[in-house]
């Protein structure tokens, strides 16, 4: 049950992957959280620009606590801002509100990345744990093919994980682009500044997709030891 190699090769490479990745995210977003956009608007109200100035149908934004918590709900078509998105008047404000919107405009245009992981969501859910208590039971009970059972709804995670980068990647785009169309880019420094907090944003993804990938190969090698 105990292989060193997954410690070696796995666990402490996506640790220190994860923490550098995490720090670099916390110091980009501290550093333009307290840099005024030139506009003097809060991400809250940047939503409200954009609905307003852009094509966007408008729907129903929240306040919900915690910090970077900020995220879009198809199933309750609203968008919840953390407290310090929507109410501080931040670069960094400004920046998530809009990738956010991104994600709004993408479900409103009926995005072909967000229907293709869209179609794989109910699979998801269940993976985890039918993955691995699949994996788990086939080690213990040496059964191969309840291993390649837990390697396939492993699979499905991290597919998923794959395409959530370039769901992620295109809200980033368009939440530029609707800044841009609504006027809220006219400085340089906003623009700058929303990119480099974007750019941090999506290096979580990537670590998440590289941690994914590096496991499920781990897995397929201890089903291939046990043919």
């Amino acid at each position: 049950m105990f292989d060193m190699n997954y410690f070696i090769f796995i666990a402490i490479p996506t640790l220190i992957i994860s923490f550098l990745v995490q720090m670099y995210l916390r110091s980009t977003y501290n550093k333009w959280s307290k840099v005024r956009n030139a506009n003097g608007l809060t991400g809250a109200q940047v939503g409200e620009a954009l609905f307003d100035r852009t094509p966007l149908n408008e729907i129903g934004m929240q306040v919900v606590p915690g910090n970077m918590t900020d995220h879009f709900d198809p199933r309750a078509n609203i968008v919840r801002f953390s407290q310090g998105t929507a109410t501080q008047p931040s670069v960094a404000a400004m920046a998530i509100a809009a990738h956010e919107l991104g994600h709004v405009q993408q479900y409103q245009t009926g995005s072909a990345l967000i229907k293709a992981r869209g179609f794989l969501l109910p699979a998801v859910q269940f993976s985890p744990t039918l993955s691995y208590l699949s994996i788990l039971a086939g080690i213990i009970f040496n059964v191969t093919g309840l291993l390649w059972l837990g390697v396939f709804f492993f699979g499905l995670m991290v597919l998923f994980s794959i395409l959530t980068l370039p769901v992620e990647f295109d809200a980033s785009r368009r939440g530029i682009a609707l800044l841009g169309e609504a006027g809220l880019l006219s400085a340089d420094q906003d623009r700058r500044g929303a990119n480099a907090v974007l750019r941090a944003a999506a290096l979580t993804y990537i670590a998440a997709a590289v941690t994914a990938v590096l496991q499920l190969l781990y897995y397929i090698t201890i089903a291939n030891r046990r043919r």
